[in-house]
């Protein structure tokens, strides 16, 4: 016998059954995701690599605030988008769907829909840090790569992005900081030690970015390193 639920805004009142307190569950459930969403999308997506990617692009060009911030976040949530929807159509299609029609138990659909996640956090994961997460855990070592908990698959997986994402900043620096190398041994051979370098560097730079296609090169790297 439930006399009365009441949630901010949400208020249920009367005799309610197993249903009725079903549905609260599933409201706080709701906002509960809602509220982490931000916090899935950057840990279980490769949101990570490709905003660290972008940003260090800028850095290498010497333009820190070109493009703006939002442009760069809005290029890599879609990048994500893009990247990830072949794992999201395979929750929709093997636990969202049938969840929606009914046909399963949200612990169900939780497992199902975990399923593919995890195989995609698994495929790009480093054996090494998701050894290191196992051991930091202190519990039994897994027979199977499978066996790891989340708690110890999701931090591995974001160390490994983070260093994938490193070492692509790394290749990409490269070509510019020659420029800056170049145009810097130039000028102190002409004795223009009053000139700033990156007063001539940028433009070069820039135009070498252009002509090379930067953009389409690397969005293709980034899309590539998932493929």
């Amino acid at each position: 016998m439930i006399g009365q639920i009441t949630l901010p805004g949400v208020s249920f009142t009367g005799a309610g059954g197993p249903e009725q307190v079903t549905t609260v569950l599933e409201i706080v459930a709701a906002l509960t995701v809602l509220t982490l969403a931000p916090s899935i999308v950057i840990m279980l997506t490769c949101f990570t690599r490709v905003l660290i990617v972008l940003s260090f692009l800028r850095q290498a060009l010497g333009t820190p605030q070109m493009p703006p911030n939002q442009i760069v976040t809005g290029l890599a949530l879609f990048l994500t988008v893009f990247i990830m929807a072949p794992v999201g159509q395979e929750v929709h299609r093997a636990a969202l769907g049938p969840y929606l029609r009914r046909e399963l138990g949200p612990q169900q659909a939780l497992e199902r829909g975990w399923a593919p996640i995890r195989a995609f956090l698994l495929r790009h994961t480093r054996e090494r840090d998701l050894g290191l997460m196992v051991e930091l855990s202190r519990q039994d070592r897994p027979a199977r790569p499978e066996d790891v908990g989340a708690h110890a698959l999701i931090p591995a997986f974001v160390i490994s992005e983070l260093r994938t994402a490193f070492q692509l900043a790394f290749v990409l620096f490269v070509p510019f900081l020659v420029i800056d190398m170049v145009v810097a041994s130039v000028l102190m051979s002409m004795g223009m030690l009053m000139l700033p370098p990156v007063m001539i560097s940028l433009p070069l730079k820039i135009l070498l970015f252009v002509l090379a296609d930067g953009w389409h090169l690397v969005v293709r790297s980034l899309v590539a390193s998932y493929r």
